[in-house]
C-alpha cells in the first residue's frame, strides 16, 4: 500500500490539517468527488434521465463492486441513501406484532436503540439486551438462552459501536442465528471500509452501512445487504415504489426478484457514482491491507495515550481505529480545546449517545480519535504529542 500516493489523491489534505475523523465523515479521494462534479454537470446539459440512461452499465458497477466489498452477488446489493434508510428499511420488511422480540446489545448504534424503543412503544414488542463477559466481550451463552427462551423475531448487533473502538464477534452470533433459524441484522456502519466484511462469516440476513464514514464515499450513499433466503421469503419494505415492484393487476403487484426491490425510485445517481467510485478505491488497495494497517495506527495511538495519562476507554479483545479516552479527572473540553487549536479533526460522543456504556464506564462522554489508511505513523506521534503536552 503506496500511503504517499494515496494522500496525493486527496485535496482535502493539502491543507496540512491532521484528520482524525474517519468514524464521523472521511475525506473522499479525488476520484470519487470528480466523478460526481462530471455527472452533475452532464446532469445539467442534458437533463437527469439521458445521463442516467447514457450512464446505466456504469451505474451498474455500483453493485459489482459492492458485491466484492463484501462478498456477495450483485442481486444482494441495494443502493442506500444512508445507514440509517437502510436499518429502517430492513426493519420494515419484518411484520413485527405485539410480544415479538428483538434481542440486541448494550452497544448498538444510538439511533438503532432509539428505533427499538420506537417499536416497543408503537407495537409492545419487547426489547431484550445480552449481557456482557468482564473482558467486554459479548456474552454468546445468554445469547443462546435467550433465543431459546424467547424465540426472538430479530437479533440485530453493530458490529462497531460508534462510542467505542470494541469489534464486536458478529461471526459467532451469526452462527447461532443460522443454528435457531433467527433473522439476523449487522449494524457494520463503522467496520465498512475500515477492515474485512465478509456476509459469509458473519451469516446476517441484512448488513448496513454507509458510505460516508471509513467507505470515504459521499455523504447520502449508502448500502443495504439482503440475503438469498430473505429475497427467496419475498420479504420486502413496507413502502413499496415501482423501484421494488411491477404492478400488475388493479389491486396488486410482483415484487422484483432483486435486493433493489428496498430502493426507492428517485436517488441522487451521482452519489451513486461517488459511492462506485469509492468503493472500487478500496478494493483495488485490499480491504486486509488496510485493516493491518488501521490496526497498526489504532494501537500506536492507544499505547500513546495511555503511556501519557489519559483514560482509554476501549475495552475487548479485538479493537478497531476508533480510539476513544478522555483525561484522568473525565475531562473532555480541555482535550477538545487542544486538538482544535492544532487543526486536528476530531469528534466527541457524550453520554446520550451511548447512554448504558458510558454510564457502566463512569465517563460523561468520549473524545474519538478515528484514523485510517491515509494518517501516518508520524501523524500518529504528532498528535500524540501535541495531547501530551496539554497535559503539563
Amino acid at each position: 500500500m503506496n500511503t504517499d500516493k494515496i494522500r496525493q489523491e486527496i485535496r482535502g489534505l493539502s491543507d496540512g490539517k491532521l484528520f482524525f475523523n474517519n468514524a464521523g465523515s472521511s475525506l473522499m479521494p479525488n476520484v470519487v468527488v470528480d466523478s460526481m462534479i462530471d455527472y452533475l454537470q452532464q446532469e445539467e446539459q442534458f437533463g437527469g434521465y439521458e445521463i442516467a440512461n447514457r450512464n446505466a452499465e456504469l451505474l451498474e458497477n455500483f453493485y459489482l463492486e459492492t458485491a466484492e466489498l463484501i462478498n456477495c452477488k450483485p442481486f444482494n446489493i441495494a443502493f442506500m441513501t444512508s445507514a440509517t434508510e437502510a436499518f429502517a428499511k430492513a426493519l420494515s420488511s419484518i411484520i413485527f406484532k405485539e410480544g415479538d422480540v428483538i434481542i440486541t446489545t448494550v452497544d448498538d448504534y444510538i439511533s438503532n436503540q432509539i428505533t427499538f424503543i420506537s417499536l416497543q412503544k408503537r407495537l409492545n414488542v419487547k426489547i431484550i439486551r445480552i449481557k456482557k463477559l468482564e473482558d467486554n466481550e459479548l456474552d454468546l451463552e445468554d445469547l443462546e438462552n435467550s433465543i431459546k427462551q424467547h424465540q426472538p423475531k430479530l437479533v440485530a448487533v453493530t458490529h462497531i459501536p460508534t462510542n467505542s473502538g470494541l469489534i464486536q464477534d458478529v461471526g459467532s452470533v451469526g452462527k447461532i442465528c443460522r443454528q435457531y433459524d433467527v433473522l439476523y441484522l449487522a449494524d457494520c456502519c463503522q467496520s465498512v471500509g475500515q477492515m474485512v466484511v465478509d456476509v459469509e462469516k458473519i451469516g446476517c440476513d441484512f448488513l448496513t452501512a454507509t458510505g460516508r464514514k471509513f467507505m470515504r464515499g459521499p455523504r447520502g450513499s449508502g448500502f443495504l445487504y439482503v440475503s438469498d433466503r430473505v429475497l427467496e421469503q419475498d420479504y420486502a419494505p413496507v413502502l413499496l415504489d415501482m423501484r421494488g415492484a411491477h404492478w400488475s393487476e388493479y389491486d396488486n403487484y410482483e415484487l422484483f426478484k432483486t435486493a433493489k426491490r428496498f430502493e426507492h425510485w428517485e436517488v441522487s445517481y451521482a452519489a451513486v457514482l461517488g459511492m462506485m467510485e469509492a468503493v472500487k478505491y478500496a478494493n483495488a488497495i485490499g480491504l486486509d491491507q488496510i485493516e493491518d494497517y488501521n490496526k497498526k495506527l489504532a494501537e500506536t495511538l492507544r499505547i500513546n495515550l495511555a503511556e501519557s495519562g489519559f483514560k482509554v476507554l476501549d475495552i475487548g479483545k479485538n479493537l478497531s481505529a476508533i480510539v476513544t479516552f478522555c483525561g484522568q479527572d473525565n475531562d473532555l473540553e480541555n482535550i477538545q480545546t487542544v486538538l482544535k487549536e492544532n487543526n486536528v479533526f476530531f469528534s466527541a460522543s457524550y453520554k446520550h449517545s451511548a447512554l448504558i456504556d458510558f454510564t457502566d464506564k463512569k465517563v460523561d462522554g468520549a473524545v474519538r480519535l478515528s484514523p485510517h489508511y491515509f494518517n501516518t505513523l508520524e501523524e500518529i506521534e504528532k498528535v500524540s504529542e501535541i495531547l501530551r503536552r496539554s497535559l503539563k
